[in-house]
């Protein structure tokens, strides 16, 4: 990766010397900091890591940068799962595909030989031909699953058993209804009555609480160490 890297500086000091661009320095600098990081970063993120190297440069200045190292092919920008712009290294002769948890928003690089050709063979079977492709699949990557392994629904909880509430499932009317209920993510709770049908009892901070099955099906909770 290194040798990967000092190729790309030289190009990059060739190519933008050769289109005569100001500050030439200052967007090296730039480019140095990219690819000191294997994470896709936002133009804030990069930013901020600038500044966390000493050099003060403004976000104006990093935005253009990024746009011409785009254009020139160092960098190229992804907007996964509709979020917020992301950049990562552009490396000749190279490309992977991403996997994105929807629960940590982590993304993770992959590449496999026998899938690339079989998206080239199913171009050809159709007639296409493919210039270029991307893969992004969503899921919840190997860290969230043993984390919400640990948990349960609360529906699912035991009598007497002291639990934390950790997710709320149900999306926002399931939030704002507990929230009003004077519940919140990270309290503490007993289970009171839970006979796996009807209602659940529960007592938190010396208060009693009656949920439907419904919502104690959203609930997500973790037992209390």
């Amino acid at each position: 990766m290194q040798q990967i890297h000092k190729q790309e500086k030289e190009q990059f000091k060739k190519l933008f010397k050769q289109e005569h661009l100001d500050l030439f320095e200052d967007r090296f600098i730039i480019l140095e900091v990219f690819l000191q990081t294997e994470q896709h970063v936002t133009e804030a993120e990069l930013h901020q890591l600038l500044k966390e190297n000493g050099h003060d440069l403004s976000s104006d200045f990093v935005a253009d940068t990024l746009k011409l190292m785009c254009r020139f092919g160092f960098a190229s920008k992804n907007r996964f799962d509709n979020g917020e712009v992301r950049y990562e290294h552009r490396h000749l002769g190279q490309h992977h595909d991403h996997m994105i948890c929807t629960k940590c928003k982590n993304i993770f690089e992959f590449h496999n030989d026998e899938l690339e050709d079989l998206q080239f063979t199913i171009a050809a079977t159709h007639g296409f031909h493919m210039l270029q492709h991307k893969m992004e699949i969503y899921g919840v990557c190997s860290a969230c699953l043993q984390a919400r392994a640990r948990m349960l629904p609360l529906a699912a909880a035991r009598q007497g058993e002291r639990l934390v509430i950790k997710e709320i499932t149900g999306g926002v009317g399931a939030r704002m209804r507990l929230l009003t209920m004077g519940l919140r993510l990270g309290d503490k709770i007993e289970v009171i009555t839970n006979q796996n049908k009807g209602q659940t009892v529960i007592a938190a901070d010396f208060k009693r609480y009656v949920l439907g099955r419904g919502l104690a099906r959203k609930i997500l909770v973790e037992r209390h160490k």
